[in-house]
């Protein structure tokens, strides 16, 4: 099976995009896979999450990589790649992407600079998790020009939900005119609070609204305070509280991915539902 790229993407911030690209990558490498995570977010927060305190003091991030593309410059093997405890690599960002995001504007191919250079080092994963800045901007127009499929993580709040349509719409015209074969596997609802009524109602309202169309994935992540520590940790929630219920939402989203991937590989066109 050729390796699978995937956006984890919404232009909202604070939906839990990083916790879930992290957490589901090292799901992915306990469940025996090889991903790679690409931190594209100026922030650095995913870079962070993995134990980079300080991304800034970085040599090698995807902001010089995609320069290199850019400026037609050679990249070394594995050159810039991090190999983090728990079986993941992670290409990092820092500060220097909002620049490069800058200079995409004048660039030639300025949608597909993320795509040319992962096509220098994807084949040696089965996984490629992109971690999307909280944006519609070129960096997020890249990795979707990139990936193969979108993972939506929305949390079970009412304007959250609202900014959807927006990505929506953004996704099918980044399929109509860069990359046709863009498929959304889901949206996942994150922190989940169920002991609320008010959560249950929008987890129902987003089904109902988008689940005739879109897949919305069986799994939910819960409302955790310790799955906000896990960042400081450098670790992911599998190493900071296994037994946890966002722990075994994480485990049971891998899964649902995997099972995705079977029936794509199966099927070979559609929306893999």
């Amino acid at each position: 099976m050729q390796p699978q790229i995937i956006a984890i993407a919404n232009q909202k911030g604070g939906v839990g995009k990083t916790t879930t690209c992290a957490n589901l990558g090292i799901g992915l490498a306990a469940a025996g896979k090889a991903p790679l995570l690409v931190d594209c977010d100026a922030q650095g927060s995913l870079s962070i999450s993995l134990g980079y305190a300080q991304p800034d003091k970085l040599p090698f991030t995807l902001s010089t990589a995609m320069e290199r593309i850019l400026l037609d410059e050679p990249i070394a093997y594995r050159e810039g790649i991090l190999q983090h405890e728990e079986g993941i690599d992670l290409i990092p960002a820092n500060i220097e992407l909002s620049g490069l995001e800058v200079s995409l504007v004048n660039a030639m191919s300025r949608e597909t600079i993320l795509r040319q250079y992962l096509d220098t080092v994807k084949h040696q994963y089965s996984h490629v998790l992109i971690d999307c800045q909280p944006s519609l901007g070129m960096l997020t127009v890249n990795a979707l020009a990139a990936a193969d499929r979108v993972i939506i993580p929305v949390q079970a709040e009412y304007l959250p939900i609202k900014g959807l349509e927006q990505l929506l719409q953004t996704i099918a015209k980044v399929r109509r005119q860069l990359n046709p074969k863009l498929k959304i596997d889901g949206i996942l609802l994150t922190m989940v609070d169920n002991r609320t009524t008010f959560a249950r109602e929008i987890a129902s309202l987003v089904r109902e609204a988008y689940g005739g169309a879109i897949r919305v994935f069986a799994t939910e992540i819960p409302h955790s305070v310790r799955a906000k520590e896990i960042s400081a940790e450098g670790k992911s929630i599998f190493a900071h509280d296994p037994n946890g219920r966002v722990a075994e939402g994480y485990r049971n989203l891998t899964q649902e991915v995997l099972q995705i991937e079977k029936q794509c590989e199966k099927r070979k066109t559609g929306f893999c539902r």
